[in-house]
């Protein structure tokens, strides 16, 4: 099979489009023919050692830990899916080495769930990583309905699709972003106000009690401002800065689940969440999009497509 892969650390100079032999299936696994592979920065940052401290990598390694595609194969004592389900994954397993930029990879079902009916195979890709992470940072502090809820970074590709999950769950959202996207984020259901010096001040003007809960995707002064304007800091929780969880709220890894999986598939079914894709490039040109995704100016998906995206 042909995959994108990397024969030690280093820049995305050290993509090569490469033939390797296609992934052995173990028990529990199925093989997935892949259609489209999102991007992300972790992708990136794996590549180029970031992660080495917490994670072995085994080179050849190929990057990608958000797909969608069509399950080819089944290993032993595999029934959840069959030949021919169309599906979507968040693929970290505990080691990086068998990624999504390729044909073909071999995935745990627990990692999988069926592809919403309602998105573009692009769009399905797009998904995994950053619907998880806000769905689990979402659950982590029980936001939901008449939760006044405050998101750092409402635009981004996390933040819009945190937004439009508590949205779905009757929630108020105040979320931040750069004028130019407070159309955006109206749009989505959410009271736009502007990051930057004065932030506290502007979020009061919307809610002068505060906030009930805080979402940061950002880091840095999101955090002291979000304690600021919290009622309690428990229901703080980060994916960027790991001062929350010692400030008293939370700091969120996302994790592989197939169950939330579903979860946003059924909001995107119901019409209620969509992925905002910025831009579809062939698997060959994958440095490209870590180029365009490292310059962080793009508020829609990276996508890189190996069949009809």
């Amino acid at each position: 099979m042909q995959a994108m892969a990397m024969p030690a650390y280093g820049g995305p100079e050290k993509l090569t489009l490469t033939e390797l032999p296609e992934p052995k299936v173990a028990p529990g696994e199925v093989l997935v023919r892949i259609e489209a592979a999102g991007v992300n920065p972790v992708d990136w940052k794996l590549a180029a050692g970031g992660l080495d401290p917490i994670m072995v990598a085994h080179f050849p390694m190929i990057p990608g830990w958000d797909i969608a595609g069509v399950v080819a194969g089944n290993g032993l004592d595999s029934p959840e899916f069959a030949p021919g389900d169309e599906v979507f994954g968040y693929i970290r397993k505990d080691s990086a080495e068998h990624g999504g930029y390729a044909e073909r990879v071999a995935v745990p079902v627990r990692m999988l769930a069926r592809k919403p009916r309602s998105l573009s195979w692009a769009q399905a890709a797009g998904l995994p990583l950053a619907g998880l992470t806000a769905l689990q940072a979402a659950d982590r502090v029980g936001a939901g309905a008449g939760d006044t809820v405050l998101v750092h970074a409402a635009a981004g590709g996390v933040g819009s699709l945190a937004t439009q999950i508590l949205v779905a769950r009757e929630a108020r959202v105040i979320g931040t972003a750069s004028p130019a996207n407070h159309d955006f984020l109206r749009g989505l259901g959410a009271e736009p106000v502007a990051y930057g010096p004065g932030l506290a001040d502007r979020v009061r003007e919307l809610a002068p009690d505060g906030v009930d809960v805080a979402l940061d995707f950002v880091g840095g002064e999101s955090v002291d401002v979000s304690l600021e304007l919290l009622r309690t800091p428990e229901r703080l929780v980060s994916v960027a800065d790991h001062r929350a969880a010692a400030l008293g709220g939370h700091y969120v890894w996302v994790r592989p689940d197939g169950m939330g999986l579903a979860t946003l598939a059924a909001l995107a079914d119901e019409g209620r969440l969509t992925v905002f894709v910025e831009k579809v490039l062939p698997l060959r040109e994958a440095a490209e999009a870590w180029r365009l995704n490292s310059e962080g100016h793009t508020r829609g998906k990276l996508v890189l497509s190996l069949g009809e995206s």
